[in-house]
């Protein structure tokens, strides 16, 4: 797993979509509703709901259930207000975790986070202690079956995007995170079709782990948070190598 570049948490999430449907499409509502409450309910004019949108559909979210969380963010249904928080913290050896979440009741959420990193053998730290460790950028999945390397890379850069990654599934398209959006509809114009398009962190400086042992531990602090009914997203710095990965993926 690479902390610099998110497509293998993407098809794992998909893949683990049977298992905890009910939890991704309630955290899915609840960025919707946030969404919704302060760009408004149409996807056309509100860029951040259009990304939420591309991640229900890909997710296979019920339509009712998009069109309820909608309407709670705009005010047409009763819903629940929600405040966006930034945490951060380390995890076993030294790994930089920066998170983002969504509550109703901040102290709540700030034991039960506290509770998981203590439990996984982490601590929270203060702001801004792990967040200069990363930096945001646009980030678009492309299938590779969909396009050549070639024609993609010509299309994106003439769309503004500034790199692309090659990855076994996907291709990664990095832009400037507020043109993310922009570049996404020019390639969409195209009849390029994106699995993703979302403003994400990436560590500036991956940080490799290679013990076996610490890379298990790391995992299941990564997957104690996403499991957090708050917890929106989990970003992390470290980089495990394939051969690690597969060795704790077999043990587990």
């Amino acid at each position: 797993m690479s902390g610099h570049s998110r497509w293998s948490k993407v098809k794992h999430y998909k893949g683990t979509i049977d298992a905890k449907r009910g939890k991704i499409f309630a955290k899915l509502g609840k960025e919707m509703a946030v969404a919704c409450k302060h760009g408004g309910g149409d996807p056309g004019f509100n860029p951040r709901l259009r990304t939420i949108l591309m991640k229900a559909r890909a997710m296979n979210m019920p339509a009712d259930n998009i069109d309820r969380a909608i309407k709670k963010g705009t005010g047409e249904l009763p819903g629940v207000s929600y405040e966006e928080i930034t945490y951060e913290g380390y995890g076993p050896g030294g790994v930089a975790l920066l998170m983002e979440l969504l509550s109703d009741n901040k102290n709540r959420t700030a034991a039960e986070i506290r509770m998981i990193f203590t439990k996984h053998g982490g601590n929270m730290a203060v702001m801004g202690a792990v967040k200069h460790l990363f930096h945001r950028k646009g980030q678009i999945l492309v299938a590779k079956e969909q396009i050549s390397e070639d024609d993609l890379l010509a299309s994106a850069l003439d769309a503004g995007a500034e790199d692309m990654l090659v990855h076994p599934d996907n291709y990664e398209i990095l832009t400037d995170p507020h043109q993310v959006d922009a570049v996404h509809k020019i390639l969409e114009a195209k009849g390029i079709k994106a699995e993703s398009a979302e403003a994400a962190f990436f560590p500036l400086t991956p940080l490799p782990v290679t013990d076996e042992k610490t890379a298990r531990s790391v995992l299941a602090l990564i997957d104690a948070l996403e499991d957090n009914d708050d917890v929106q997203n989990v970003y992390s710095n470290c980089e495990i190598p394939d051969e690690i990965l597969e060795k704790v993926q077999a043990a587990a």
